[in-house]
């Protein structure tokens, strides 16, 4: 069980919460905390003070009061205002991340919301009743305030929750579970959708899966590198250090790591030309640059898991009410933006070693990666898909951050479409994750053909066994290869592979 509030929230937890359904419960020094920003709300409307969306309008009507008798029926009408969302559906774990970093967040103390709230919603997560949370609607600023809305619906008894996948009414839901919708006070409906946790749910989800997509892309490098035959001196430490980005050491240590044979192994006679082409060459200098965005991402989502993006802040110590930016999405934007463009880079070289595998006349291997050449086309559409995806991918590259559009009558003039960025970064690694799995297989039936597994180096051959495991070596007719590359794609998905390869590095 995951007690909030004890300890910085970092990436495993979210992961484990969404993906794994861990139960989260409040700590009672976060609760606490949430009760002293709550007091100071309550005492500073008690003395007739303009506090912004708490005793004012939002936005372009910041400037209008709101009557003390008004404040709470106020609450409602915000959430079911802003829950304006469109397209589809939140994937059930991006939507479950969202609402354990909501409720992190206001455990902060804050927000100046009752502790009521932030168990309740903690109640939605362990009674796996997940909003219904359209995806589109956000521009990343002000919080991703439509699809919040939504999030936080379901715990007045509106909108709606996801019932095995299916959305269902949230009053029908809760009373199933036992739960009453809650009345909001004062401040609570604001606090609820004032943030960037839906951008920050999608993009913290899609930066865990890129740094197993990055060890998934080095290992079926390997293994592509070991079948062709390629030259290892290209990766040599004492080269890298001439150039000594740190994620080019990295990476081309981990070649030259995976590519290390046993005791007394011998190379196959050289089949390639005096150096490689650039996809085999080059993959310290281009899988070491993605590393180095991973990293930059990877910081900026820790950054973000722990940070207040609420609006206006509660500052308990000094007793005011405080109204800043800090619901701005642009250091998410321009992660997500980055880590896409990395991303789809990877896709595309992985692709090209994909072509070279396939064709003879590059690979030294049998045609279409098939010995029996007659009628059988072999991994032929494996590479048509890796090229649409990576074509695909380069469309969603395109960096939704330098786009922004004004909005609430210009009181709201640049957003940064972090929500967008987010999302398309989603797409990207799920189409890079398929690309590089196709790789895999094709190596692991390259690496068959080629022979002579003594040779291979320790990560390659384990990393092949693993594969092997799972998914047959194609020796005879041609099968359904999407049913093929599916089961390598789960394989890297759940790090097997990788894992296999890196423990016979770390034996020896």
């Amino acid at each position: 069980m995951l007690v909030l509030g004890e300890r910085p929230l970092g990436l495993e937890d979210v992961e484990r919460v969404s993906r794994g359904r861990q139960r989260v419960v409040l700590s009672d020094a976060a609760r606490r905390r949430v009760q002293a920003g709550r007091d100071v709300i309550e005492e500073l409307i008690g003395s007739g003070e303009a506090i912004y969306g708490v005793t004012t309008g939002f936005g372009s009507r910041s400037s209008q009061r709101i009557a003390p008798e008004d404040v709470d029926a106020l609450q409602p009408r915000t959430l079911r205002s802003h829950a304006a969302g469109a397209g589809e559906l939140l994937p059930e774990e991006v939507a479950r991340a969202a609402m354990l970093l909501r409720a992190n967040m206001l455990a902060k103390g804050y927000s100046g919301v009752r502790p009521l709230v932030v168990e309740r919603l903690l109640a939605l997560l362990n009674h796996d009743l997940t909003p219904a949370v359209p995806a589109q609607g956000s521009v990343g600023a002000s919080g991703d305030l439509a699809p919040l809305a939504h999030l936080a619906l379901p715990l007045i008894g509106e909108g709606h929750v996801l019932v095995d996948g299916r959305p269902t009414p949230a009053a029908a839901a809760l009373e199933a579970a036992g739960l009453r919708p809650i009345v909001l006070a004062a401040k609570e409906a604001s606090s609820l959708i004032n943030g960037t946790e839906v951008s920050l749910a999608v993009a913290a989800l899609a930066v865990a899966d890129s740094v197993r997509l990055l060890s998934a892309a080095e290992v079926a490098a390997a293994m592509t590198f070991e079948a062709v035959g390629g030259h290892l001196t290209a990766y040599r430490e004492d080269l890298q250090a001439l150039r000594p980005h740190p994620g080019q050491v990295r990476t081309a240590a981990r070649m030259r790591a995976l590519l290390e044979r046993h005791a007394g192994a011998t190379r196959a006679p050289g089949r390639r030309p005096v150096h490689d082409v650039y996809t085999l060459r080059c993959i310290p200098q281009v899988l070491g640059a993605v590393r180095a965005t991973v990293d930059g991402a990877l910081a900026t989502v820790e950054v973000e898991l722990d940070a207040v993006t609420d609006n206006p802040v509660v500052m308990v110590a000094s007793g005011e009410v405080v109204s800043g930016g800090n619901f701005h999405g642009h250091p998410l934007a321009l992660a997500c933006d980055s880590l896409k463009i990395a991303i789809a880079s990877l896709g595309a070289f992985a692709e090209r070693r994909i072509a070279g595998l396939l064709d003879s006349r590059t690979s030294g291997l049998p045609e279409l990666l098939t010995p029996a050449t007659d009628a059988n086309s072999g991994f032929l559409l494996s590479q048509y898909v890796a090229a649409s995806l990576a074509s695909e991918n380069k469309v969603l590259a395109h960096p939704a951050s330098v786009d922004s559009i004004t909005t609430s009558a210009g009181a709201e003039d640049y957003n940064s479409m972090s929500a967008t960025a987010a999302r398309h970064l989603r797409a990207v690694v799920a189409n890079t994750y398929r690309i590089v799995a196709i790789e895999a297989a094709c190596a692991a039936q390259a690496l068959d053909l080629h022979g002579g597994a003594a040779e291979w180096g320790r990560g390659v051959r384990a990393a092949h066994r693993a594969i092997r495991d799972d998914v047959a070596f194609l020796a005879a007719d041609d099968t359904v290869l999407a049913e093929v590359v599916g089961r390598v794609e789960d394989l890297l998905r759940r790090g097997i592979v990788q894992s296999a390869a890196d423990a016979a590095v770390a034996r020896g």
